[in-house]
């Protein structure tokens, strides 16, 4: 039977209020990093560059308010929603480090885009860009963790600034160089030292991507913030029992610390080919005391500039390469773990 004119405005009110009494029932969709790992796609929105001071301390030692500044090349990537509208409320984000080879499309930026459009807002920290870099090796030598961790501070400290971010839940992600600045990052002297040069926090949460493990810290105490190390079986720059050792250590220190293998070589996330590189530092072995002072375990050099930097890294490099070649099955392996262990501190259920 056909409704009559006058009945099909009711109808039409008494549907909507029933649509509308459904939605605010309706438990809320919750905004978390999607634990399948097939992360695709990502963000569309505009990048922006923002002036970020940082600062450019060679050793940790040298780490202090008022140092001498230098301009972080920073790119923020604001978070979105599924639809690609502005988050409405204030939102997680994560800081990337880049490796050696620098930032990539195929890594950092990659990750950027997946990251934001999952509701996380991201900056991409270019080190070398932002101290022209050089050749390979030039980089390697002039410029150090110490400078990548400044720059990860300094861009927390901006990020905590902006409206539609949560400072309490800002993370650290790095990539094998930038993999062993995000884990040095957990330990309290570095993070007090830095946090008080740029008045910030330390990080909420550490996750390092086939980071080598070639330095021991004299004194193991963390801020507590959790870590995620994940590394590759078939990886020669990874020496896993001194990658466990620096598990156990920062256990002892006082964070949780899960430890992800993929059978997998170097950057099975973001290489364009398979071939060797030529050399690595696996073997290195170095000790941070509690003055955040570097000293090389096998020469005794202390590391108070390029020429000793150089020196000690000539002495422990290892000539025999390693292998670097893309996995996508392992990424989204990698996805899915780093999204696990994320999701609690990023989007923790009462939040």
């Amino acid at each position: 039977m056909n409704a009559s004119a006058s009945e099909v405005p009711a109808l039409v009110i008494f549907r909507t209020l029933i649509a509308l009494v459904a939605l605010a029932v309706a438990p809320a969709v919750e905004a978390r990093l999607d634990e399948s790992g097939r992360w695709r796609g990502g963000a569309s929105t505009a990048a922006l560059e923002p002036a970020v001071a940082s600062a450019s301390p060679f050793t940790l030692d040298e780490v202090a308010p008022g140092m001498a500044p230098t301009a972080a090349r920073v790119t923020y990537f604001p978070p979105v929603t599924q639809t690609g509208e502005q988050a409405g409320e204030k939102a997680p984000a994560v800081i990337l480090l880049h490796g050696a080879g620098g930032v990539s499309s195929r890594r950092e930026y990659r990750y950027a885009r997946e990251f934001a459009g999952q509701g996380v807002g991201v900056a991409v920290v270019d080190v070398f860009g932002a101290r022209e870099g050089g050749s390979f090796m030039q980089r390697l030598v002039k410029i150090t963790e110490s400078m990548a961790l400044a720059d990860a501070f300094a861009a927390k400290a901006w990020l905590a600034g902006r409206p539609e971010i949560d400072a309490g839940r800002i993370a650290l992600i790095g990539f094998s160089y930038g993999g062993m600045s995000t884990t040095y990052a957990a330990y309290r002297q570095v993070a007090d030292a830095f946090a008080a040069a740029f008045e910030t926090t330390p990080f909420a949460a550490h996750v390092a991507f086939y980071g080598p493990c070639i330095a021991r810290f004299e004194d193991v105490s963390t801020t507590g913030a959790p870590i995620l190390m994940m590394w590759g079986e078939g990886d020669a720059i990874i020496d896993p029992a001194a990658c466990e050792a620096t598990a156990q250590d920062l256990r002892r220190g006082g964070s949780a610390v899960m430890v992800e293998r993929f059978d997998a070589v170097h950057r099975w996330d973001g290489a364009s080919r398979r071939w060797r590189a030529p050399m690595h530092i696996a073997d290195c072995r170095f000790s941070v005391d509690r003055a955040g002072r570097v000293r090389d375990d096998n020469s005794f050099f202390v590391m108070d500039g390029p020429v000793s930097r150089a020196a000690m890294l000539a002495l422990c490099v290892n000539r025999e390469g390693y292998l670097i070649g893309p996995d996508e099955a392992v990424r989204e392996r990698s996805n899915a773990a780093m999204a696990r262990f994320l999701n609690p501190i990023l989007f923790p259920p009462d939040g």
